[in-house]
């Protein structure tokens, strides 16, 4: 005789969905964070062809991903759409810019600043909500921007370099996730177009490489290999991040971010041996204060939003 088994409660089949998406978003940003090992692999490549290859091999990875999951059919709609098509342009110039600077600035011993400009990336998305959304800042919100510029402001006049390459990653990857909120497409979808439009302008970017020989791809078995693993290495993550969102409420997904920019840098200075100072630790202790405001705040909203 069968047994019949109670129904699991609602509240149980929630909190299970959400304890996966935790270790889902864990996943995510724990590829996220070490980039910076691996993309140290590709310092004698140039950056132009590391992300044009980026572009290229995520195509296959993010189509078989679409094709699993039935969701082809939005793709005509993208490519059809001129005003979709024009947003994920930017989109993917956006991108294809925090990508370069990104490899460049690891293969260049900068994987500091970068770890900086990532940690700064949520105050921004704060501020150009703000700005362009219409979105109110709480004084908490405030203050954590705030504290932000002071930090840039503090880092420019200690060590007497504008932190340009941290403020650029910011911008571009702020300006991205604002891009992919206001455009009407699934997350996975709107990779899979940016990667066919960078895959495009890579094509022609190999062709130049190739012509002045300077590309990498197919000199070499490791070469090789790294280039083509781009592609899952870019997937995987995004992938992972798009299934941990619909699991996991923003505040606790805010709070998670922060695992890829404390790799990064854990992994400059313990790894890459990356000098740091007093005066720059000072910047980013004026980061991690900006962010802890931010964190509470997010948390805080998203309990009253619940109650």
């Amino acid at each position: 005789m069968a047994v019949i088994e109670p129904p699991v409660p609602k509240s149980s089949a929630v909190a299970s969905e959400a304890g996966k998406g935790v270790l889902l978003a864990i996943a995510a940003y724990g590829l996220w964070a070490f980039y910076g090992l691996f993309f140290k692999q590709l310092a004698d490549i140039d950056p132009l062809e590391v992300v044009a290859q980026r572009g290229f091999w995520a195509v296959p990875v993010a189509g078989v991903i679409l094709f699993a999951m039935g969701r082809t059919r939005d793709i005509y709609r993208a490519f059809t759409t001129p005003r979709l098509m024009g947003m994920l342009f930017l989109s993917t110039l956006s991108v294809a810019t925090s990508w370069g600077f990104f490899v460049w600035a690891v293969g260049t011993g900068r994987t500091l600043e970068t770890s900086l400009g990532y940690y700064i990336n949520p105050l921004l998305s704060v501020l150009i909500g703000y700005v362009l959304l219409g979105e109110r800042l709480t004084t908490l919100q405030k203050c954590a921007v705030g504290l932000a510029a002071a930090a840039v402001v503090i880092q420019t006049v200690a060590v007497g370099v504008f932190p340009w390459l941290a403020l650029t990653l910011a911008g571009s990857f702020a300006c991205y996730g604002y891009l992919r909120k206001t455009i009407d497409v699934g997350p996975v979808q709107g990779f899979f177009v940016e990667a066919v439009l960078l895959s495009l302008v890579g094509i022609a970017i190999m062709g130049w490489l190739t012509a002045h020989g300077r590309a990498s791809f197919g000199d070499g078995a490791r070469h090789t290999f790294l280039l083509i693993t781009c592609g899952p290495m870019t997937a995987a993550p995004l992938m992972l991040f798009a299934a941990a969102a619909r699991r996991v409420n923003l505040a606790t997904m805010g709070m998670l971010q922060y695992i890829a920019p404390t790799g990064l840098f854990l992994t400059a200075i313990f790894v890459f041996g990356e000098p740091v100072d007093a005066a720059r630790l000072s910047g980013f202790a004026l980061i991690w204060s900006a962010l802890a405001l931010y964190s509470f705040e997010a948390w805080r909203l998203d309990r009253k939003a619940r109650a």
